[in-house]
């Protein structure tokens, strides 16, 4: 490359053929994104995005195990744990603040990139690895990927451009995905068109040899027709296909509680799976993600990303969940937190109405 932002080497930018390339390589953290990576993924971006030698990029993950597992949210959780003694809302460069802050500049370049961004979800794509990837032109998944949104799980919300992309799947599975952080593999990820290509993982060299050795200007149309060549279309229905009026019948209701409260009562081996794996979930995350899922609904992707920026700083500054799910799931891995308050009954929807008030000075500015 002629001009790239200084080398790291959690993330390795380079160039063949007319493609770019961005390589997450941080194998041991499943990949997780650093702040640090995401500000070089934008600014590398930018560059590639006035390059007319670069017709398209492609995105994807060092290791066996993993694209991307998500954001590195122990370090966020550290850093704002640090922060809360005596933290104001005027304190705008605050380091867990701007991670999300840099991490949804990220996901907006990615969403508005005018030339085709090809990823490939190859092993564990969640959380911002689904924001990395999901908001681009071709979305590659393969007989490795397990996708889902578990924030719900970690005192947080279903982010990275979520309230945008899951509402507009169809009957409810968005809410149903929101809400519960239900893991998908490839079949179902196409059936519900977070993917839009499954190619099986040793394909994947033959394919990016296709791009590279391609002359001349990449467009959309020739592009898609290479990830067509490769691809395979699955000979069985999704598993999720054949689910969509049990998900719309409970997940359309008009709260958290009459969801539960629906789950409950029917008595099906799946319903009674997905009551007992809500029940686990932060009862404050299943609000916010409720209300930012049914917002999201009539918001572009942009307005979305200031709508969870509002909803994380408060989170950051407010509750008590996000880090005490990062304690029993990631860091000592005792998989009981103990959410506050512990029940939906609970809460003050005063409480959750006040994280998607405007941040004033400190909104998400998106260029």
């Amino acid at each position: 490359m002629n001009s790239t932002p200084p080398e790291s080497l959690d993330v390795v930018f380079s160039k063949a053929g007319r493609i770019g390339f961005i390589l997450l390589n941080r194998p041991r953290a499943l990949n997780a994104l650093t702040r640090d990576m995401c500000v070089m993924i934008r600014h590398q971006l930018d560059l590639w995005a006035n390059d007319p030698a670069v017709d398209a990029v492609i995105i994807e993950g060092e290791g066996e195990k993993a694209f991307c597992a998500g954001g590195d949210v122990v370090q966020v959780a550290r850093a704002a744990q640090a922060e809360r003694k005596g933290l104001s809302e005027a304190d705008a460069d605050s380091e867990s603040w701007r991670f999300f802050h840099d991490e949804y500049q990220m996901n907006s370049a990615i969403g508005h990139f005018k030339k085709p961004i090809i990823s490939f979800l190859d092993g564990i794509t969640m959380g911002g690895g689904v924001g990395i990837s999901v908001h681009g032109a071709y979305r590659v998944a393969t007989d490795r990927t397990l996708f889902a949104m578990p924030e719900t799980g970690l005192g947080l919300i279903p982010d990275v451009g979520g309230s945008f992309f899951l509402p507009r799947l169809p009957d409810f599975t968005g809410l149903y995905l929101a809400l519960g952080g239900h893991r998908l593999k490839a079949d179902d990820c196409l059936h519900l068109g977070l993917v839009t290509h499954i190619i099986p993982h040793e394909r994947l060299i033959d394919l990016k040899a296709r791009l590279v050795e391609s002359k001349g200007p990449l467009g959309l149309a020739e592009t898609g027709v290479t990830l067509d060549d490769l691809a395979i279309t699955p000979q069985d229905p999704a598993p999720l296909s054949g689910r969509h009026a049990q998900i719309a019948r409970h997940f359309s209701l008009s709260s958290v509680g009459e969801i539960i409260d629906s789950l409950e009562q029917d008595q099906s081996q799946w319903a009674q799976e997905i009551y007992a794996d809500l029940l686990k979930k932060s009862p404050t995350s299943l609000e916010l993600s409720f209300k930012a899922f049914h917002q999201g609904k009539d918001l572009n992707l942009d307005d979305c990303l200031r709508m969870e920026y509002r909803i994380v700083n408060r989170i950051l500054s407010m509750d008590d969940d996000f880090f005490e799910g990062v304690r029993a799931l990631l860091i000592e891995k005792d998989h009981k937190p103990h959410w506050s308050p512990a029940r939906l009954a609970d809460i003050d929807p005063k409480g959750i109405e006040a994280h998607f008030a405007d941040l004033g000075p400190r909104e998400l500015i998106l260029s």
